[in-house]
């Protein structure tokens, strides 16, 4: 499985293109803002030979479906989240109200939802979708088994942790999910967070000061 990272919008959230070699992708958290970074995804999806097959979200923050509409436009794809997320994509427009931010292009409603447990196929690769709330109210996290590669959204950053203070954060709940869904995966997997650069099990089990 190889894993392309974009950084998109005013809160530089890091959109993933997850593919194989049967060029298959999946695209997660689509955050492109403006219509340079909506070139900027296609671009790199027609550069690399892709075939768009799926869209998700790992939860459903602003900053993570800006692109939605535009992705689930461009490639025909319903928007796939977890049921729980549901109610945060409904106040989008609300809380991009009191950022201030303009919100043109409306996230579509999802066509299906996605469970705890359950395993998302593309091309030759499966991922297991992990329950992973905290961050947000319903996050999923995705792995890769073979490749030991983690989607992982807000939940966990190089050093960091995923904010709580959001409507549907919890701390305890955050720190749980990490230790108990999370850190047993293994220390030798990469982990793809939803800002900035990417991590591994192993580093942030050993030195992130959230999680001693």
């Amino acid at each position: 499985m190889h894993v392309a990272g974009l950084t998109f919008n005013p809160f530089q959230e890091n959109t993933y293109i997850v593919y194989d070699d049967t060029k298959e992708c999946i695209i997660f958290d689509p955050g492109m803002f403006t219509a340079e970074e909506r070139k900027q995804c296609v671009s790199f999806i027609e550069q690399a030979g892709l075939k768009p097959v799926r869209l998700i979200n790992t939860h459903c923050h602003l900053d993570h479906v800006f692109g939605n509409n535009f992705i689930h436009q461009t490639y025909n794809l319903p928007l796939e989240i977890h049921r729980g997320e549901l109610s945060v994509l409904e106040a989008t427009p609300l809380v991009c109200k009191n950022y201030g931010i303009p919100y043109t292009d409306p996230s579509p409603m999802p066509e299906r939802f996605i469970e705890e447990g359950e395993i998302i196929e593309f091309g030759n690769t499966k991922l297991k979708a992990i329950f992973t709330p905290g961050h947000s109210p319903a996050s999923l996290s995705f792995f890769d088994a073979v490749s030991k590669q983690l989607i992982a959204g807000d939940v966990l950053f190089h050093g960091s942790i995923g904010r709580t203070d959001l409507p549907g954060g919890d701390f305890a709940t955050l720190i749980s999910s990490i230790k108990e869904q999370l850190f047993p995966l293994g220390d030798d997997v990469k982990v793809y967070p939803g800002h900035g650069p990417s991590t591994s099990i192993g580093y942030e089990r050993a030195t992130n000061p959230f999680l001693q």
